[in-house]
């Protein structure tokens, strides 16, 4: 008997699709969540990763993604980052891997922007999408993602995110001229300064690294 073509990951809602429990480890691209005396492996954007704290609390809301050789968590810490995600698997040549990496680059709102107004050079500018995947993203979801999701986006198609303090200007001058794309650039500078509006620049310079890397 032939066997039967590889079908894509299923994704299986109910099972799994809240985590709340204590932050054993933060990684790379994942967390580890103990919830019930079990450690759960969890992938999340940037976004997320920067807010979890070990030793602390964490209620994230999670997609179960089941395939031939694994079973994979990914969380959230908000609604609107999980329906992007969903929207974005949906999409044909789009994996929950690609998906998670342009919401990490890229914040929510820009990403979301970008997908309403066609904006293929910004999401082109995250590494893994190209300009054909791109532009399938936009002809797919431009009329299915819910306008609120670009709320708090940019002007100008949702070009870059707004930086507006001095050492986030610095910031983002030493990390544009170590090679990284203005984008994904502006994107986590910006992130990360509304998590702390204090941060030195170094900080900033720092982080942002661990983030684009």
């Amino acid at each position: 008997m032939a066997p039967s073509p590889r079908s894509r990951p299923s994704r299986i809602r109910g099972v799994i699709a809240y985590l709340s429990g204590v932050v054993r480890e933060v990684r790379e691209a994942s967390a580890v969540i103990v919830a019930g005396g079990v450690g759960y492996e969890v992938f999340c954007p940037a976004s997320t990763l920067g807010r979890l704290a070990v030793g602390q609390p964490a209620e994230l809301n999670t997609r179960h993604i089941v395939r031939e050789d694994a079973q994979l968590l990914f969380g959230f810490l908000d609604a609107d980052s999980l329906r992007l995600f969903d929207l974005l698997t949906g999409v044909s040549g789009v994996g929950p891997k690609l998906a998670l990496s342009l919401l990490s680059a890229v914040p929510v709102s820009a990403v979301a922007q970008g997908l309403l107004t066609g904006d293929v050079k910004l999401l082109s500018s995250v590494s893994g999408v190209g300009k054909k995947t791109a532009e399938r993203l936009v002809l797919e979801l431009q009329n299915k993602v819910p306008e609120h999701l670009a709320a708090g986006a940019p002007g100008g198609g949702g070009r870059a995110a707004p930086v507006v303090s001095t050492a986030g200007r610095d910031a983002v001058e030493a990390l544009l001229a170590l090679g990284f794309r203005e984008p994904q650039v502006r994107g986590v500078v910006a992130e990360l300064l509304a998590a702390d509006p204090d941060q030195s620049a170094d900080a900033l310079i720092r982080k942002g690294l661990g983030k684009l890397r």
